[in-house]
């Protein structure tokens, strides 16, 4: 079996690394780290990880295309959010439906359905919100993944998954990106937004269940 191409926006990142270390040690997927800068790819390049160039506020459509399937888990950590969050994502979501990605994963956020309960993430949840929207209507084959706050606790494979969950609790980021790898499989939480927490059921089950 061929190995699929998934390219990952926000592979620098802290999420997007272990994103990366976990398709690399996949049986069905072969990852492409986007970064923005030249110096980024070096990292990539000792791990023997393809790279492309790609920044979110420009032009996307040379970096993305050749991808099976995508994952966008970039963040501005507050900085841009429109730029960055939400038009990225949005250029994004472009470029993958002009390169005929078969699937594209979404990192989002709990909260992003309902900006006005996030204090001063606000404009971050809105930002998350208004990508999600867009990548829902833009007929690519979707899986949006909105968990509560980012730790660095190391990840225990097991989460809580429900459309909606009542707490507002958190998720290692190994958790979280365990979880958008396991959805890249195409019959897997299709055209789906879930919210998840570190939680007792095994994530390969928890997505499929």
């Amino acid at each position: 079996m061929k190995k699929k191409n998934v390219l990952v926006a926000g592979a620098n990142g802290s999420t997007g690394r272990i994103i990366i270390d976990l398709l690399k040690k996949s049986e069905k997927y072969q990852p492409i780290a986007m970064v923005r800068k030249q110096e980024q790819k070096k990292h990539f390049e000792k791990e023997n990880v393809a790279t492309v160039l790609g920044d979110l506020e420009e032009d996307l459509n040379e970096a993305v295309k050749g991808a099976h399937k995508v994952i966008f888990a970039a963040g501005s950590g507050g900085k841009k959010v429109v730029e960055i969050d939400q038009e990225g994502a949005k250029r994004f979501t472009d470029a993958a439906k002009n390169a005929g990605a078969e699937k594209f994963v979404m990192l989002s956020s709990m909260g992003a359905d309902n900006p006005s309960i996030g204090g001063e993430l606000e404009d971050y949840l809105k930002a998350k919100g208004n990508a999600d929207d867009y990548l829902q209507k833009s007929g690519l084959a979707y899986t949006i993944v909105r968990p509560g706050a980012l730790t660095n606790e190391e990840g225990s494979g097991k989460i809580q998954l429900k459309e909606k969950l009542e707490e507002q609790e958190s998720i290692s980021r190994a958790n979280v990106a365990q979880t958008l790898v396991e959805v890249l499989d195409n019959d897997v939480k299709q055209s789906q937004i879930f919210e998840i927490l570190d939680g007792e059921t095994p994530i390969e089950k928890a997505v499929r269940s």
